[in-house]
């Protein structure tokens, strides 16, 4: 489904834990120190093979078993991301396994990045600047971005939107009721990265084969929304050894599979 905003009162009434603009960023002492990914670590985006729009969006697991499985983290909060592409765009699918998921923001492109999220973000061209991001809520609210500049000046445009996207969330309890995980799914089409200032050799669709740059993320905030900076879990799938996300020199490959 599109990306529907929700009111505050609502989201803390579902999500609760029971008991242009500079991103802001954990410090880096609040991150333990990770070794950084081999330069040749990659991820493969496999085709849909025909999948339906309607059943990837809705997080369906036959639609998905094509799919590699890219996971980090620990238990409670691993987080696993998968991709497909087709010829009308591409497909993201997060598991963020979560005991109390939480979130208050509801409109887009506000700061979710100081809530809980899932993030990707994409280099086309791997120029290390204007690459796109993309965030989502465990209340679906989004956050697209074109990241301007990363680390140490890190500088985005929030008046981006990449036109076309669609996002869904859907959440899974465990027996007894109590919150297991959120998965959060999203369709892209390629149309839209074209209005990032792409250079033209950029082939969109990819041809198979091509790589672009990537890197994943999840950011876990287990003290709610009282004390949302206490504890903070801020994880990266390619460690960046910074104080920020935005390092790309952490990007790994991100390659686009014929079959």
């Amino acid at each position: 489904m599109r990306f529907r905003p929700r009111s505050v009162a609502l989201a803390a009434l579902l999500f609760a834990s029971p008991a242009g603009v500079a991103l802001a960023q954990t410090p880096a002492a609040a991150r333990p120190a990770q070794p950084p990914l081999p330069a040749d670590a990659s991820y493969t985006v496999r085709p849909t093979a025909g999948a339906a729009r309607a059943a990837l969006l809705a997080a369906d697991d036959g639609a998905w078993g094509r799919a590699e499985v890219l996971a980090w983290g620990a238990a409670p909060y691993e987080t696993r991301l998968r991709a497909l592409w087709a010829p009308e765009g591409l497909y993201l699918r997060w598991d963020a396994d979560d005991p109390a998921p939480w979130a208050t923001m509801t409109q887009r492109d506000d700061h979710l990045w100081d809530e809980e999220v899932v993030e990707i973000f994409l280099d086309p061209a791997w120029a290390g600047k204007d690459y796109w991001e993309l965030e989502i809520s465990p209340t679906n609210v989004v956050c697209d971005v074109r990241m301007v500049a990363p680390h140490p000046t890190v500088t985005s445009d929030l008046t981006w939107n990449h036109e076309g996207l669609e996002t869904a969330v859907r959440h899974e309890k465990n027996t007894d009721g109590t919150p297991k995980r959120w998965i959060a799914t999203a369709f892209a089409p390629w149309a839209g990265f074209r209005s990032l200032p792409l250079p033209e050799k950029v082939a969109l669709p990819p041809a198979a084969g091509e790589a672009w740059g990537f890197n994943a993320f999840r950011i876990e905030r287990p003290n709610g929304p009282a004390k949302p900076k206490e504890g903070a879990v801020n994880r990266a799938w390619s460690p960046t050894g910074a104080a920020s996300f935005h390092v790309p020199a952490a990007f790994r490959k991100f390659i686009f599979a014929a079959k």
